[in-house]
């Protein structure tokens, strides 16, 4: 359980099954390689060999059950109507985006994801999230910026076309293809919470499609 937004008047939350609109979500989601071991024991059963988009497919046979058992409504990042999941996780946990445009947290830095949310009809009780300080401020070096090949990650934001094409180059497919992301390994903050090397393969592997 990663956090808790509950939503104020005149903020309407997602749709509920029952067509009513919530009044919390609960966000769910990993913490470095948390879910992993999980999921690839999942992946390797001769019924999930072939499943499409994987780690989206999981995650809803993990989250959905919960989903009944509470009473909840499930939402997904990978579903329509595509919910704000990043608003979210900044009410929730006080997050800011990074140059990536993956949002940073001040523990985990980069290696941290979202997979699903239940919508509840009724508010929760839920300590206010942490306000700290955004870990960029603070970086005096920003090697996110200067360690990206493709020259993608700039100060402005995340560029998706010279990302692309890089990752489609021979060297993009000896380097990040392999390694992952050289922008987002590059970035102090959370390393002990960095992704397994099949983990970074993975979702370069799914970003390159």
């Amino acid at each position: 359980m990663r956090g808790v937004v509950n939503f104020a008047d005149g903020d309407r939350g997602p749709v509920l099954k029952e067509g009513a609109a919530a009044a919390s979500v609960v966000l769910l989601g990993n913490i470095g390689s948390s879910i992993w071991p999980a999921f690839e024991r999942w992946r390797d059963a001769p019924a999930n060999k072939d499943a499409r988009n994987p780690l989206d497919t999981w995650s809803k046979a993990v989250i959905e059950p919960v989903a009944q058992d509470f009473g909840a409504t499930a939402y997904f990042p990978s579903d329509p109507p595509w919910q704000p999941f990043q608003q979210w996780a900044m009410s929730a946990e006080g997050l800011r985006p990074s140059p990536l445009g993956i949002l940073i947290h001040p523990q985990y830095g980069l290696w941290h994801g979202y997979r699903g949310a239940l919508g509840f009809g009724r508010a929760l009780v839920a300590a206010p999230p942490a306000r700290h300080g955004h870990p960029c401020d603070h970086c005096s070096g920003k090697p996110c910026l200067s360690a990206c090949p493709a020259a993608a990650v700039l100060a402005t934001g995340f560029q998706i076309s010279p990302c692309r094409a890089h990752l489609g180059a021979a060297e993009g497919k000896a380097g990040c293809m392999v390694s992952g992301c050289l922008a987002r390994n590059a970035c102090p903050v959370g390393v002990q919470y960095r992704y397994r090397p099949e983990q970074l393969q993975f979702h370069m592997a799914a970003l390159s499609v």
